[in-house]
Order: C-alpha cells, then structure tokens, then sequence
C-alpha cells in the first residue's frame, strides 16, 4: 500500500476510535498498535512499552506531575476565594470592577495553579455567584469565568507549553516566558470586555428602573474602607510570594525547572499547611489523590500519543504530509492561517495535549523552513487551542462551568463564551502583527 493509502487508512481509523467513545489514550495506543502489527516489522511490537517507557523518561515531563501537585494544593484551599474576594474590594470602583477582578483572579490563580479547570472551579465557584447576586447576567458571568480560566494553559506553569516545548524540542524557560506577554494582551482584552458588557447592562438596567422596572442589583454602589482593603492583602500576600518566589528560582537561574516544579509543590503544601491549617491526613488525602489521578491520566495520554506519533513517523505519514503542506507553495502568513485553521478544527475533538502530540510531526517542519520561530509559534498554538477548551463541543470550561453551576443551561454558557473567542482570535492577530509581545521577554533574558 502506497503511503498516501497507509495515511489516510491511519487517520480513519484515528477518527473511528475517537468517535467510539474509547478515551483517548486506548483509542490512540490501539490504532499505533494495530498498524506496528499491520505494516511494521513484528519484533516492533515487542517494543511499545520499551518506546513508550523512554518517552515518557524525559526528564522535562517529570515537572508535570509536580506542577499538578502545586496545583492542586492551591485548588483545594479557599486561595481563590481570597484571590477573588481581595481583587474586588481594591476594583469595586471601577466601571465591572467585579468582572475585572474575575480576570485578574483567574490570571493570578492559573499562574500559580497552571490548570484551566482547576482556574474555573476554584474562582468560578465564588465569582459566578457574586457576579449573578450583583445582577450580571448569568451567561456573561459564566462565560467570564470559562474564558479566564483558559489561561491556566498559556501562563506558566503551563502543562501545555511543557509539552511542547517536548515535542518541539524548544527550550522551557523560553517558553514559559514568552507567554507572559500575550498572558497579560488576554487578561487586558477581557478586562476591557468586562467593563464593556457591563456598561451595557448596567444601561439596559437604569432605563428599566427609570421606567418604573425592578431596580437591578447591578446599579447598587459599593463602598469598602481603606482599612477594609488592607485587610484584605493578607489574604494574597502568601500566595503572590509563592508565585514571584517559584518565577525568581526558575528564571533567575537558581533553578532547572524540574527543580522549580518540586520547589512550587512543597512550598504550596506548606503554604495550606500555615494558611488554612490543612496538614491532617484527610486535608492531604484529597490532593494526593487528585494529583495522582490527573498526573497518571495525562502521562498515558503522552505516552500513547508519542507512541502514535512514532508510528506515523516510521511509516513516512508525517514526512510525506510535511512535504505536501511544503509543496503547496503557500505564501508564509497563508500557510500558518491554514495550521491554526487545523488546530481550531482538531480542537472541536481532542484536548490541547493530543493536539500537540498528534500535530507536531506534521507541522513543525514546514512552520521551520517557513522560517518562523517555534517559540513564537507555542504560543500562538497555545492561544489557539484556548478558544478549544470554550467552544462546543468538547469545550471542558463549559463543562466546568455547568458542574459548578448547574442552574446555569449549557447555552447561556455557550453565548456567554463566544465573544472571548473573537478576542481570542484578536489577540492572534495582534500577537501575528507585534511579535515581540510574546518574544521580547526571552530574547532579553536568554538572548535573541
């Protein structure tokens, strides 16, 4: 069978296992399998677990659990209430302070957490329910929440950029700075939004009143003390030490961030141990617990995935699909609308770590002689694949959102995310247009 055949048989095959409803990772690992036994010499197969062993033995995937253990300290402590609850007492003077301060929280939790569900449970638990008893909108309030915790895969720690950074084979730390920049494009394109929207609903609010509506909660004033606010510092202060301390060790130097990850974990332990006084086995138990299930089923998604990908390269699929892509001539800008165009598509279906895996033997090469930088382009990746995890129909923050709220239908939720993937895409084109956004950071710190 031609390799043209052998592809487009794999990535059937691909399709039907997906849509099977097998997870991911089985449906991965068996069509890889099937084909090694299909077209490979039979002595590969006494190989998979030899390949997926070494490849799961970088020592750069060793941060991922670790980071996912910090996380999960922070997760299952009341820091993002506090996070929450002291942003909007120093913003509720602002015109949607409140929705401001769900950005800002949802920003400074994935930085310290570097989880997207993790970011909607913990500040949409407590947000969702102030923004709707202060008379927002429960889609726009859902749909904040959902797109600001899309930032916990583009603010380090991500677990995104870290798996890219492995599959590209680009360095971490210039990585994780380079998504600072756009990190904070994001958090200032949402805020803007926020204080738009509720500008509009604060004026749909007052003409009902003035014409002898229900006065909406949304047109009451607050008003906290500065003594109130100082209060309020406390609540963050460890929490912002925790994150500067973990940036300072990792990109000063002091650390490799195999090191920095470890470092991050015991520190956030310690840290709810002080703060929140959960030491006791039962406090500890839940965290374990839920880093060791999410740990093991991310690595048995990379380690099927890498194994997918190994197979894809041994039988000349991602080559001859990168020699296509390269053959078509395409203009450089042209050929990256056609990649993310690829990836928003892929995102209807998979999770942004399959994504990455699955895509990266393919597009990698023509995007290098292209000549664009792979660092640049993780990030835009990154953004990209964030509109996946807001738009049906995997869309896992709108599932979040609908655990954590129920009341609140599926396409409240949906509407309510649509406008911060238009932003989303905004920020590619402004990322596209001022590269140094994203790359100044890094080329300063490492050197261009």
């Amino acid at each position: 069978m031609s390799v043209l055949g052998i592809g487009l048989a794999y990535g059937a095959a691909t399709v039907a296992a997906l849509f099977s409803g097998i997870p991911i990772a089985f449906a991965l690992g068996g069509v890889a399998t099937l084909f090694m036994l299909g077209f490979m010499p039979a002595a590969a197969v006494d190989t998979i677990a030899q390949n997926v062993y070494e490849e799961l033995g970088s020592i750069t995937l060793l941060t991922i659990p670790l980071f996912i253990l910090k996380g999960a300290a922070i997760g299952k402590s009341r820091a993002g209430k506090d996070l929450y609850d002291a942003l909007h007492t120093w913003l509720h003077r602002f015109p949607g302070g409140l929705g401001v301060a769900v950005v800002l929280a949802c920003g400074m939790f994935a930085a310290m957490a570097g989880s997207s569900p993790a970011t909607c449970s913990a500040i949409g638990s407590s947000g969702i329910p102030e923004m709707r008893k202060r008379g927002y909108s429960p889609g726009f309030a859902a749909g904040l929440v959902a797109a600001g915790g899309t930032l916990g895969i583009l603010l380090p720690p991500s677990i995104v950029l870290i798996l890219y950074a492995v599959a590209a084979e680009q360095s971490l730390g210039r990585l994780f700075l380079a998504g600072l920049g756009p990190g904070v494009l994001l958090v200032v394109l949402f805020s803007a939004y926020a204080m738009f929207h509720w500008g509009r609903e604060y004026s749909a609010a007052a003409a009902v009143a003035e014409a002898g509506g229900p006065v909406s909660e949304i047109l009451r004033q607050e008003h906290f003390t500065f003594a109130e606010r100082m209060r309020a510092l406390p609540r963050v202060l460890p929490f912002v030490l925790l994150l500067t301390g973990v940036m300072v060790a990792l990109y000063g130097g002091i650390a490799t961030p195999s090191e920095t990850a470890g470092l991050g974990a015991v520190l956030a332990l310690l840290l709810i141990a002080v703060v929140y006084g959960a030491w006791r086995l039962e406090d500890l138990k839940p965290i374990f617990a839920g880093t060791l299930g999410e740990s093991g089923m991310l690595l048995m998604i990379i380690g099927m995935s890498l194994l997918y990908s190994y197979v894809m390269s041994y039988l000349h699929i991602s080559q001859s699909a990168a020699g296509w892509i390269v053959g078509l001539h395409l203009s450089k800008w042209a050929l990256l609308a056609a990649i993310l165009l690829m990836v928003v598509v892929l995102g209807f279906f998979l999770p942004p770590v399959s994504i990455i895996l699955m895509t990266a033997p393919i597009i990698l090469p023509p995007l290098r002689a292209a000549g664009f930088d792979l660092v640049w382009f993780g990030v835009i990746m990154a953004v990209v694949m964030e509109m996946g995890l807001i738009h049906p129909p995997v869309g896992l923050n709108i599932f979040v959102i609908n655990r954590i709220a129920p009341d609140i239908g599926l396409g409240p939720v949906i509407w309510g995310t649509l406008p911060f993937v238009v932003l989303m895409a905004l920020g590619v084109v402004i990322l596209s247009v001022f590269p140094a956004i994203a790359m100044w950071l890094p080329n300063l710190i490492y050197g261009a």
